[in-house]
C-alpha cells in the first residue's frame, strides 16, 4: 500500500530520490528512504574523484516526498501538474557520499487551493544534511 503512493510521482527512474516509502499519514507527513547510487550521472562532474551528492537535489528529495504526501490526501483530489514552484529557509548543512542511506521527512504545512506548503528534511541517521520549505502547485483537475 505505501508504496503504491510513489505512483503519484511524474518523475522517471532516472531523476527519482525516493526508493521506499517507509511512513505515510495520508496528506499530512511522509517519511522516505534513498540509497546513493554510485553510478549516478552526475558524480563524474561533483566533484571528480571526490564525488558528493549535490545539496540541491536532496532539496528535490523533500520535494518529490512532500508530493507524495499532498497527492495522498484522501479528502483532496489530487492536482495535475504539480511541480516545485518554491523554495524557501533552505539550508545544506552538510554532504552525503556515494552508498549512503538517506532518509527523507515531509510534513505539509498549509494549503491555498492549488498551492501547498511543504516543511522536509534530508539526513543520514541522525545528522540533517538539508531542511527547506518547499511550494508545490498544480492545478485543480477537471471532474
Amino acid at each position: 500500500m505505501l508504496q503504491d503512493a510513489l505512483t503519484s510521482l511524474p518523475h522517471g527512474p532516472g531523476f527519482r530520490f525516493i526508493d521506499e516509502l517507509v511512513e505515510l499519514v495520508p496528506g499530512k507527513s511522509g517519511v522516505a528512504r534513498y540509497r546513493i547510487r554510485t553510478d549516478e550521472p552526475f558524480f563524474p562532474g561533483h566533484f571528480p574523484g571526490q564525488p558528493i551528492f549535490p545539496g540541491v537535489i536532496l532539496i528535490e528529495a523533500i520535494a518529490q516526498l512532500g508530493g507524495v504526501v499532498a497527492q495522498s490526501d484522501p479528502a483532496i483530489p489530487p492536482l495535475a501538474d504539480l511541480l516545485l514552484t518554491g523554495v524557501r529557509a533552505a539550508k545544506i548543512l552538510g554532504a552525503a557520499l556515494p552508498g549512503e542511506l538517506l532518509t527523507l521527512h515531509a510534513e505539509v504545512e498549509g494549503r491555498l487551493g492549488p498551492m501547498i506548503q511543504i516543511s522536509g528534511a534530508a539526513s543520514i541517521g541522525e545528522r540533517v544534511l538539508a531542511t527547506a520549505r518547499i511550494m508545490l502547485s498544480g492545478r485543480e483537475s477537471a471532474a
